[in-house]
C-alpha cells in the first residue's frame, strides 16, 4: 500500500481527514468537515445539518439542476437514481 500524502496545512484534523476518505468522502467534503471539527467538537459536527431533503424526495429535474451546478457529466442521459448516487459521490 502507498503511503499517504499529506492532506496539506489547511487541513485542521488530518486523523479524520483520512477516515472520511477512506469511507469514500471527496477531498473537499473530508476537508469542509475535519476542520469544522476542529473548530468545535466532532459531536458537534454530526448534529448539525439535516436541513434539506434526501435527494430521494427531490424532483429528477433538482437533481439535474443540482449536478450541473457541481459539474457531473452525462447527468442528462442519467436515471434518478443514478444522479442521487452522482450526487453522493461528489
Amino acid at each position: 500500500m502507498p503511503a499517504r500524502k499529506s492532506p496539506g496545512p489547511s487541513v485542521k484534523d488530518p486523523e479524520q481527514y483520512e477516515a472520511l476518505r477512506d469511507q469514500g468522502a471527496s477531498k473537499e467534503k473530508a476537508a469542509r468537515i475535519a476542520n469544522a471539527s476542529a473548530a468545535g467538537s466532532r459531536s458537534a459536527v454530526g448534529r448539525k445539518g439535516g436541513e434539506a431533503a434526501a435527494y430521494e424526495e427531490w424532483p429528477k429535474d433538482e437533481l439535474v439542476r443540482r449536478a450541473r451546478e457541481i459539474g457531473i457529466r452525462g447527468r442528462s442521459r442519467m436515471s434518478k437514481a443514478e444522479l442521487v448516487d452522482a450526487l453522493r459521490s461528489r
